[in-house]
């Protein structure tokens, strides 16, 4: 590999090929948008609003994401000005190029998702290479130490620092040569990132979360709403869990 490419965060590994790898997405996958973060982050700029109001907005926040995330990709900053006009904030195109400049530094997704963190647990107490394999902004290994969820991942794959994100194939390669383990699973919330990236690396993938709908016709898929679907995916291919 390019000498030049920064190192992956990762506890060493035995390169046992014969042991599945299964790697998690962060965003929405295992920590989500921490709304009394944001809150707070807000009132650092004299900007008052309740959780109560950011809650309220965010379906119609995250319908305007879904509209728009298959032909942008990440439209981070409209879900951010629909989320904060929903809340009653006025001109709020300030504040959210304030938030993405501190978002590498002061994460808005950090609020753990309980059952997946349990899920990557179990997985990696069973003896499975379990890693983290996310499109984020070259921090996300900090940001999951500082949430207190890092424990069960041996290696943090992070497009920030190593200048490859997801669907690329080459990132999914760096991850499975990091975990050092053979048959690869990817468990993530967006299909042309998580799911159509993994298909196209040779990994199955589990299609998660709200936007997780429908039958797929690609037996190497399995899409999964929750955490049980999760396991219900990862055991119909060949997870033990017992």
């Amino acid at each position: 590999m390019d000498s030049s490419i920064p190192p992956v965060s990762s506890r060493a590994v035995q390169g046992d090929i014969s042991v599945p790898v299964i790697t998690f997405d962060a965003g929405q996958t295992l920590v989500e948008l921490d709304l009394d973060f944001l809150r707070r982050r807000l009132a650092e700029r004299g900007t008052d609003v309740s959780v109560e109001a950011l809650a309220a907005s965010a379906p119609a926040a995250w319908a305007r994401y879904d509209e728009l995330v298959a032909a942008k990709g990440h439209p981070w900053h409209e879900l951010m000005q629909a989320l904060l006009t929903g809340a009653g904030i006025a001109a709020p195109a300030p504040l959210v190029a304030w938030l993405w400049s501190e978002q590498p530094r002061a994460n808005l997704w950090r609020r753990p998702i309980p059952e997946m963190v349990t899920l990557a647990r179990e997985l990696a107490a069973r003896g499975y290479a379990v890693g983290v394999l996310s499109n984020s902004e070259g921090r996300i290994a900090e940001l999951l130490a500082e949430v207190g969820i890092a424990d069960p991942f041996r290696a943090v794959v992070d497009s920030g620092r190593l200048g490859i994100e997801k669907p690329d194939p080459r990132i999914f390669a760096h991850a499975r040569a990091a975990l050092g383990g053979g048959e690869a699973i990817h468990i993530g919330d967006s299909w042309p990132a998580d799911v159509a990236g993994a298909r196209g690396a040779g990994w199955r993938a589990i299609w998660y979360g709200r936007t997780a709908r429908g039958d797929v016709d690609d037996p190497g898929v399995a899409v999964a709403p929750d955490a049980a679907g999760v396991r219900a995916g990862l055991a119909r291919f060949g997870i033990s869990f017992g």
